[in-house]
């Protein structure tokens, strides 16, 4: 395992991390708690560090999985979660500081620590990221001893960027990939002028990159790549990066010809990401054990070479810059 420093927190994290929102299996199962304590010790034991959540997934269940994990195991992890999702309806209005107190105590009680090394806000609405009480919040949990450290998620570039402007914000995570290329401008020049974290999400296109997926690919209906392709549940960009499935699945096949051999184009769509130094932790998630050790294969791969490098924008360019750039 390499390890990455986390920006301002001087923390050294594994550059491969863990994402929880399936540790418990497959989206829209029941939560197996013995499945999650299988993926998370198969983590640890290959050198993983950072492990990310939320109080949302599965209802709480995966804080709750990933607290009896860490009482159980002797090694020190940085475990990062979220709060704010469970704001329904899920607006600006929503958020309080009495609001988001609360969720952050519930996870503490959940995760079995008197400490959270990071809270994220989870991707709110643009206009949370314009009110300082929210940020003053992480502030006044610092001094009583229960967070550590405040980081946001974002769905937006903007709101990133916005995000950075509070001196307490540590981190951010951010979907980033091969089809999503906009951080890497404007984004990560500031995040360094700034010394801020960075965790990349949905580094593989929600599968498509992979490139196991065909047109006849089939997703159960209780598949998020089922029900959200146009943002029908949450914002769109989550589901496939928020690209066209078909126009992904073409830009996949150029990919293919470009790494012609590769017998698994995943490896390399995490070694691309891995390319910027910028990137602090990609957090690719799991629903079986094996895909851990599948993902961490990506650390044996020789770096990019520049005309490779290249290749990639081109067919970013391509086939994404005049459709979904200026969205997220």
């Amino acid at each position: 395992m390499n390890f990455r420093r986390f920006g301002k927190t001087n923390q050294n994290i594994s550059e491969i991390g863990l994402g929880t929102w399936q540790v418990g299996g497959k989206w829209g199962s029941p939560f197996d708690h013995k499945l999650a304590e299988n993926i998370l010790n198969t983590a640890a034991e290959n050198g993983i560090n950072f492990i990310d959540t939320a109080d949302v997934y599965s209802d709480g269940e995966s804080e709750k999985a990933i607290g009896n994990f860490l009482k159980k195991r002797s090694e020190i992890f940085f475990v990062a979660t979220k709060c704010g999702r469970q704001i329904n309806p899920h607006n600006n209005e929503g958020y309080t500081p009495a609001v988001l107190r609360k969720y952050i105590e519930d996870s503490l009680k959940r995760l079995q620590l008197e400490t959270l090394d990071l809270v994220q806000l989870h991707c709110p609405p643009t206009q949370v990221f314009y009110r300082p009480e929210i940020f003053g919040l992480f502030e006044d949990l610092k001094a009583e001893g229960k967070v550590q450290n405040l980081g946001i998620s974002v769905e937006k570039v903007e709101e990133a960027l916005k995000g950075i402007e509070f001196d307490n914000v540590v981190s951010v995570q951010i979907i980033f990939n091969m089809f999503r290329q906009r951080p890497s401008e404007l984004f990560f020049e500031q995040v360094k002028k700034k010394d801020v974290g960075v965790i990349v999400r949905v580094p593989l296109a929600s599968g498509l990159l992979t490139g196991k997926y065909t047109q006849d690919t089939n997703f159960e209906a209780g598949d998020h790549r089922f029900f959200n392709r146009n943002g029908e549940m949450f914002d769109k960009g989550e589901t496939f990066s928020g690209i066209d499935y078909n126009t992904g699945l073409e830009a996949v096949a150029e990919l293919k010809e470009l790494f012609e051999g590769q017998l698994n184009l995943a490896e390399i769509a995490l070694r691309w990401i891995l390319m910027f130094e910028n990137v602090s932790t990609v957090i690719p998630g799991a629903s079986r054990p094996e895909q851990v050790t599948e993902n961490l294969k990506c650390l044996q791969q020789p770096a990019l070479r520049d005309l490779q490098m290249s290749k990639v924008k081109e067919i970013y360019l391509k086939y994404f810059k005049k459709t979904i750039h200026q969205w997220w």
